[in-house]
């Protein structure tokens, strides 16, 4: 059987790879029933500078693309594709922007228990459809324990270095790679997709690396 590794470089408040992945799982429903595929998912900081406690999300925005005008419009323009892709963003529930980075370690930890694509997902709806803050513990500690990373105690990870040095490493390897934005699909280690691709073409991607 051909097996297929899909590698995600994504980042957690990024809402194309919240639409990404949603086009990734159109694409694997999609595959001939003979090829396996296994996803992984790597950290990247749209953010890198966030404080540790995140900040309000309208200053964030209005700073970052100048008012909080054109935020609204590429915030309904983001909204309209999530639609298309078959999934709820909202915007008008976001009150911080969070620093990422313990949300990353999540991921991380995930991984190591088999867990990865459940806890990714519930990052993402608790960010993007409750509007809630990824950045505190116990949103985190909620979202492990629904993505079913059982046996393992979600707070005191936190309050260590575990999986500190390891995400720095994958973040200081994304930036060696190039990578400037997210998502970015890499296609058993030779294909690279940037941004959130239709599930066609995602799709043609993993068959032809198969």
């Amino acid at each position: 059987m051909p097996h297929v590794d899909v590698t995600v470089i994504s980042d957690a408040i990024c809402p194309w790879c919240f639409i990404g992945k949603r086009h990734l799982a159109l694409a694997l429903a999609d595959l001939p029933d003979e090829i396996a595929v296994s996803v992984a998912w790597q950290p990247f900081e749209l953010n890198p500078a966030m404080p540790p406690g995140g900040m309000s999300r309208r200053d964030y925005r209005t700073a970052k693309f100048g008012s909080w005008e054109r935020s609204l419009e590429l915030d309904a323009q983001v909204e309209a594709a999530a639609r298309r892709a078959g999934i709820e963003i909202h915007h008008e529930r976001m009150t911080r922007t969070p620093n990422t980075f313990a949300a990353h370690r999540l991921i991380w930890l995930a991984g190591g228990h088999g867990v990865q694509q459940s806890v990714v997902d519930e990052l993402f709806a608790r960010y993007f459809v409750n509007g809630e803050d990824i950045g505190d513990a116990r949103v985190l500690t909620d979202a492990a324990d629904a993505g079913g990373l059982y046996g393992v105690d979600v707070p005191a990870f936190l309050e260590s270095r575990e999986g500190v040095a390891e995400v720095r490493d994958a973040l200081a390897h994304a930036r060696r790679l190039g990578i400037g934005g997210v998502p970015m699909f890499i296609i058993d280690g030779r294909t690279a997709l940037s941004g959130a691709q239709p599930p066609e073409v995602l799709r043609e991607a993993i068959v032809g690396a198969s």
